[in-house]
């Protein structure tokens, strides 16, 4: 696993080089096909196509970066803790923020509540998930040397 740098911005050439990571755009695509399908066959008023893209588009984007960044908090100075603010508004933006903007434009009805239960833990749990930085054969391998032998 190729250790996460300490202070990397979600924009910074390695972090974008993670995202192109095969696995990482399968699992990406992935989501986004469920989210989709979703969009078009449950008939949930403020679920559409347009907000599965920006909200899942904006997740991919901010995900691993932000729960790596929480995830590497231990006792925050000042940055760390301006990084880890940083980090929670990214969550929030791409859960709640993204959702609000769309659809106020749009004139929807909102269910902030509903989708914020939805949101936020697929959010996190596609930050754990992509967070890792390596390929899928190394993960494959880093996982196996974790599983205690007997």
């Amino acid at each position: 696993m190729i250790p996460l740098p300490r202070r990397e911005a979600p924009w910074a050439p390695t972090a974008l080089r993670e995202l192109r990571r095969p696995w990482k755009l399968a699992t990406f695509a992935f989501g986004m096909g469920w989210l989709l399908y979703g969009a078009l066959n449950y008939g949930i008023a403020d679920w559409d196509v347009g907000i599965s893209l920006l909200m899942s588009g904006f997740t991919y984007l901010l995900a691993s970066w932000s729960v790596g960044r929480l995830a590497q908090l231990r006792r925050p100075d000042g940055i760390g803790l301006a990084v880890a603010l940083a980090a929670l508004f990214a969550a929030w933006f791409c859960v709640d923020g993204v959702y609000v903007l769309y659809h106020g434009l749009a004139g929807n009805r909102m269910d902030r509540e509903g989708n914020f239960r939805a949101s936020l833990p697929l959010y996190f749990l596609a930050g754990m998930i992509w967070f890792y930085r390596g390929s899928l054969a190394e993960l494959r391998r880093d996982l196996i040397r974790r599983i205690p032998r007997t």
